[in-house]
């Protein structure tokens, strides 16, 4: 693994980070979505998630860096994949997404400099200026990369989460605890 590259004031939003909270569609997935008939010729909407994202949200987990998102959409996929990656927070169906964000700053008694958000469309542009640490994806809207302190080398859906979650686990030392909970050595 390359260390990311950041410089002294994104190290330090990043070593406060106590809450990685991000959209979904174009984040956690690449924003497509998929629309399928159903066994009962109902149509159901999927998506596909990152297995590489997956696992540096389990990586957040172990370390004590609670994990959650808000979308703007309902899906039953991604109510599947939180539960996988044992999300703390999981808010869906909220275009107008402060409420929700300040719900989770009272339940985990945190400020802003403690959240890291990570966004790609203009929805996501008052939450990452909230933010502790901003963060969009590669792909993300150029309004929503003007609010961010990082962007992503990856694309949303294609390992973003995972960049981003390996610069806030080296900020903060933790990225060998990581690995060691994972009986991983590099």
């Amino acid at each position: 693994m390359q260390a990311v590259e950041m410089n002294q004031s994104l190290k330090e939003c990043a070593a406060k980070v106590k809450v990685l909270l991000m959209d979904v569609d174009g984040v956690l997935t690449n924003g497509l979505l998929f629309y399928l008939p159903g066994p009962d010729g109902e149509i159901f909407e999927t998506k596909g998630f990152n297995a590489q994202d997956g696992l540096g949200l389990h990586f957040c987990h172990v370390v004590g860096i609670r994990t959650g998102v808000i979308s703007g959409r309902q899906s039953p996929a991604l109510s599947e994949r939180a539960r996988q990656l044992k999300f703390t927070y999981v808010y869906q169906g909220l275009l107008k997404k402060q409420s929700a964000y300040e719900e989770i700053l009272r339940d985990a008694g945190v400020a802003d400099q403690s959240v890291a958000f990570i966004g790609d469309d203009l929805t996501d542009v008052p939450l990452l200026k909230r933010a502790g640490l901003a963060i969009a994806v590669a792909n993300a809207r150029p309004e929503v990369k003007a609010a961010a302190h990082f962007v992503t080398s990856a694309r949303g859906g294609e390992g973003a989460v995972r960049e981003a979650v390996e610069l806030i686990l080296q900020a903060q030392g933790l990225w060998d605890n990581a690995l060691s909970e994972f009986d991983i050595s590099l």
